[in-house]
């Protein structure tokens, strides 16, 4: 079973799937879905359309120089085959899924790290801009019911005292 890449979205084509498309000078395209087609069609750069993987690769969104892709490139040249290389494939192939994993989840972690730094200072600006919304002192101090309720903790000791005094 033969696995073609979409040449605009670059998820995989599987057969009797998707839509092939021969020019003049008898290139091939192939792609997966209508709506990569009709991109296509309307001469749109895939590295500029936000959900392809051209996109998320140019963008620093996905991990692009790893070298557990070398894995996956495609190879025309017949082997002979060995049970012994066989075998060994099948265990390299665990590894790297392992490898690919741990690398993925580090990419992401490090996309992450300033996430937080950013939404406070968004939340802040936020509040900087909006701060007429917010009620003034004075009015708190003149109204009291504008105040959250505040709990007071009891301790044990006191309130059993006050019990057995009445």
């Amino acid at each position: 079973m033969r696995l073609e890449k979409c040449w605009f979205c670059s998820s995989t084509v599987y057969p009797g799937h998707g839509i092939q498309y021969v020019r003049n000078d008898a290139k091939i395209f192939r792609f997966c879905r209508s709506k990569c087609h009709k991109n296509f069609k309307m001469k749109r750069n895939p590295r500029k359309v936000k959900w392809t993987k051209a996109y998320r690769r140019l963008h620093g969104k996905d991990m692009t120089q790893d070298s557990t892709f070398e894995f996956e490139r495609k190879r025309n040249r017949p082997e002979r085959y060995d049970r012994n290389v066989t075998e060994n494939t099948l265990k390299a192939i665990q590894k790297i899924d392992k490898i690919r994993v741990v690398r993925d989840e580090r990419h992401h972690k490090n996309r992450m790290k300033g996430k937080k730094t950013k939404e406070q200072r968004e939340a802040t600006k936020e509040l900087e801009q909006s701060i007429h919304m917010v009620k003034a002192p004075a009015a708190l101090a003149n109204d009291p019911s504008l105040t959250l309720p505040i709990k007071v903790k009891v301790s044990q000791q006191k309130s059993e005292e006050n019990r057995m005094e009445e």
